[in-house]
């Protein structure tokens, strides 16, 4: 069991030098620590109020006062876009967090017990797979209410298939292994089998595959937005931002510009970090 533990604190040291190397990925995470940043001191970032509203101000282009320009209610939108960051990093780690704990739980289920388990569970990943997920998510919150919270809830709830069938075929790749038998053999109990021995090799898939889907689950949920099933007026939220500033695309073409930019720059940020954790992760990478 030492041996494992070894092996495994071995892989993780390997896997940080190797990150280190990835040149993408350190821009990714570089990017990710600015977007962080700006999150966690938005305040001192921006002596406008990303809510209140000045009318007389309004659909002003950018300038050295308002270095992004003003929306049709006169609001500041780099200080929309500064705030509208903790929302959209907020939405993508809730939504994963939702779909890891749901999808880790029925791909534990389904991979290590098997049987009718693993049958009944994969049904219901199929089907819900059949549907396209922002369409599913739509469903969902029209459903539950068309709110942030429960926009949040809808892409989360869309997300679970692919953590349940990342950790089941990772489970079903390690569960006969030698030191998995040797611990049956011993008569340690399933639940610490899984806790001890399985769960820690599913961690590195499940990283990078959370590390993916907050890219997906932040693009979902802006889109539910801009539809008007996700954050209403006057939160900073990225997609309710382009959603409002729809009437203003030819006449003051900022206020869309730059909250697009916003959103896009912060999916490619966590899509070239889950691409280099991907990469370094990758068994066939260590020689």
């Amino acid at each position: 069991m030492s041996l494992e533990r070894n092996y495994n604190r071995s892989l993780w040291k390997r896997s940080l030098i190797k990150f280190k190397r990835h040149k993408t990925g350190m821009i990714g995470g570089l990017m990710l620590f600015i977007y962080i940043i700006t999150a966690v001191f938005a305040p001192y970032i921006t002596k406008f109020d990303p809510i209140a509203q000045n009318l007389p101000e309004r659909l002003q282009p950018p300038s050295w006062k308002h270095l992004l320009g003003t929306d049709y209610a006169g609001r500041d939108i780099f200080s929309r876009i500064i705030y509208g960051t903790r929302i959209s990093l907020t939405i993508g780690f809730m939504s994963v967090s939702l779909a890891l704990t749901f999808g880790t739980i029925l791909g534990v289920i389904s991979g290590y017990f098997g049987g009718w388990w693993d049958i009944l569970i994969m049904r219901i990943i199929d089907i819900m797979l059949a549907f396209p997920a922002i369409l599913l998510a739509i469903g969902i919150v029209a459903i539950i209410g068309p709110k942030l919270e429960n926009a949040m809830i809808g892409v989360g709830i869309v997300s679970i298939p692919q953590f349940a069938r990342v950790v089941r075929a990772t489970i079903l790749s390690i569960k006969e292994k030698d030191y998995i038998n040797s611990a049956k053999t011993l008569g340690v109990g399933e639940i610490r089998i899984i806790v001890r021995h399985i769960l820690p090799n599913v961690l590195a898939p499940i990283i990078v595959q959370a590390t993916l889907g907050i890219a997906s689950d932040i693009l979902e949920t802006a889109g539910l937005s801009f539809i008007g099933l996700g954050a209403r007026p006057p939160i900073p939220e990225w997609g309710a931002m382009l959603s409002e500033s729809r009437q203003s695309l030819r006449s003051a073409p900022w206020t869309v510009v730059f909250p697009g930019l916003a959103i896009m720059f912060l999916v490619l940020a966590f899509n070239l970090f889950g691409d280099a954790l991907r990469d370094i992760f990758d068994p066939r990478s260590y020689k």
